[in-house]
């Protein structure tokens, strides 16, 4: 009776028994379910997402294979080829990262999040989780289309394990530079410009054609590339044709596989999260 005359004839509410970590992760896995709902809700960004791939495949593996070299000269391209396009892909996912953060920043959904009683990581943690998820599916895709047209790992599951772990540590770096990116363009228009940078960072690397391969002087930027350095470890543990090569870091390939992503993680993150404290300042 006390509790009701008190309060005008309402119970006092009891607060939720849970710490900071728990709402943490709760306001992460929401944020996370909003991104994924709107590519249910708009199946054109998931026929864009994962069709690109399969095209991909297709068109390098058919149109351009029989003219592409692997190096040494033994070993099917399509073999050579399939590593650099599961690292391409995830590459490549960065900008759209960027293009979902820098849409939601231009159109205000950013700031209504700041101003929610919620943790301040969940929307970069969830960008990132839903990211993660979309990337799952795309080397999903990806690694049934090459099983089809006859790529196969022949290192041993756990080695095929590993090199699928590279691909996604990959991925995951690559997040916050697109995050950043996202937070510190304008406008989805300008977004569009950033795949002059996507282009060269994919193009002149492993992907395609072995740094062995190309001009000298060209030849070491590729194969300090990052994205070189998955390629090159994810040929290795799949056990395909082009593995290795006569530079320090293609030797430690798998090493660099591991580092690369980390020293991008401990860069961007920051710069990421800085940016977005910085918002409506």
């Amino acid at each position: 009776m006390s509790d009701v005359t008190t309060t005008g004839g309402i119970a006092p509410v009891t607060p939720v028994p849970h710490g900071r970590a728990y709402w943490a992760v709760a306001d992460t896995l929401n944020i996370t379910r909003r991104y994924l709902t709107h590519f249910r809700r708009q199946p054109i960004n998931i026929a864009w997402q994962l069709g690109f791939p399969i095209i991909s495949v297709l068109l390098y593996g058919f149109v351009f294979g029989e003219a592409m070299k692997v190096p040494g000269g033994e070993g099917d391209y399509k073999d050579f080829l399939m590593p650099g396009m599961f690292v391409m892909t995830m590459a490549f996912g960065f900008m759209n990262t960027a293009m979902g953060v820098v849409t939601d920043a231009s159109k205000g959904v950013i700031d209504r999040f700041r101003s929610m009683p919620m943790a301040p990581s969940a929307v970069s943690a969830g960008r990132g989780l839903s990211d993660i998820v979309v990337a799952c599916a795309e080397l999903t895709i990806l690694a049934l289309t090459a099983v089809a047209i006859g790529w196969r790992p022949d290192n041993g599951v756990l080695n095929a394990i590993a090199a699928f772990a590279l691909l996604l540590l990959l991925r995951f770096s690559l997040i916050w530079v697109g995050v950043w990116l996202g937070l510190v363009v304008p406008t989805p228009e300008a977004a569009g410009g950033l795949y002059a940078v996507a282009f060269p960072l994919t193009m002149i690397s492993s992907v395609f054609v072995a740094p062995s391969l190309m001009p000298d002087w060209l030849a070491p930027i590729a194969a300090w590339n990052p994205v070189s350095s998955t390629g090159t470890a994810a040929r290795e543990l799949f056990g395909n044709p082009g593995a290795g090569g006569s530079s320090w870091v293609e030797q430690n390939a798998v090493l660099m596989g591991v580092v690369w992503p980390l020293v991008v993680t401990a860069v961007f993150l920051p710069l990421a999260v800085r940016r977005f404290k910085r918002l409506s300042r």
